[in-house]
């Protein structure tokens, strides 16, 4: 199949595409301006939310499902940090970990590399280490919460990591996912300014959303096309 080909195999719905990618890049002004307020939340969340109906839109069976709902609770997430709180938001984004967890075990690569093993297998470990190491002067009770949603993130990222979605799109997403939330903590606890942390946060969050979604879904697709 042509690379034209594997591209309308699974591209149903292109304008959604591109509408999730506006709103997503979009954001980083408000990001920028901190801005906030009911209209900021919506926008905040636009992105990754249209990603999910693209998504849906593409879906053509139960992985194809949970990627979906792995972005709805993203989208979720990202509503709810600013309009209700931290703790929210964050239950959010762990029921959307939790799913993808499933969903790259369902998908699992038949074959690795020692590096590539060794990298999943170093990935929590090292992550949780970084989560302590950027919290540890900050109160307790944020650290300890850190420390355990970063592990829920380093999973997902070790197991995306180790599918058999392209490594380059879902993989690497799913590591800038994790590098998104570790700078976050960094900001949060006083190891780097958030005027620095401002330039890093979203670009990698939600660059990170959308390989993970543009590599899950056009594989799935292009299977289901033959």
């Amino acid at each position: 199949m042509t690379e034209q080909g594997v591209v309308g195999s699974w591209d149903r719905a292109r304008w959604l595409w591109l509408a999730a990618l506006a709103g997503g890049i979009s954001y980083f002004a408000a990001v920028y301006m901190r801005l906030d307020g009911p209209t900021i939340w919506a926008w905040k969340a636009s992105g990754v939310g249209l990603l999910a109906i693209w998504a849906a839109v593409n879906a053509r069976g139960g992985d194809g499902r949970l990627i979906a709902a792995v972005l709805v609770f993203g989208a979720l997430g990202d509503w709810l940090l600013d309009a209700v709180g931290m703790l929210s938001g964050a239950a959010a984004f762990a029921t959307g970990h939790l799913i993808a967890i499933i969903l790259y075990l369902r998908n699992r690569r038949p074959r690795l590399t020692w590096s590539q093993k060794l990298l999943a297998w170093l990935l929590v470990p090292l992550a949780l280490v970084i989560a302590w190491g950027l919290t540890r002067g900050a109160e307790p009770a944020l650290m300890g919460a850190a420390i355990a949603y970063t592990g829920g993130v380093a999973i997902m990222a070790a197991t995306a990591w180790t599918s058999r979605f392209p490594r380059y799109r879902t993989g690497i997403g799913a590591m800038a996912f994790l590098a998104s939330d570790l700078f976050i903590f960094a900001g949060e606890g006083g190891t780097l300014s958030k005027d620095v942390t401002l330039w890093l946060v979203w670009p990698l969050y939600f660059g990170g959303q959308a390989l993970i979604a543009w590599g899950v879904v056009s594989t799935l697709a292009k299977e289901a096309r033959g």
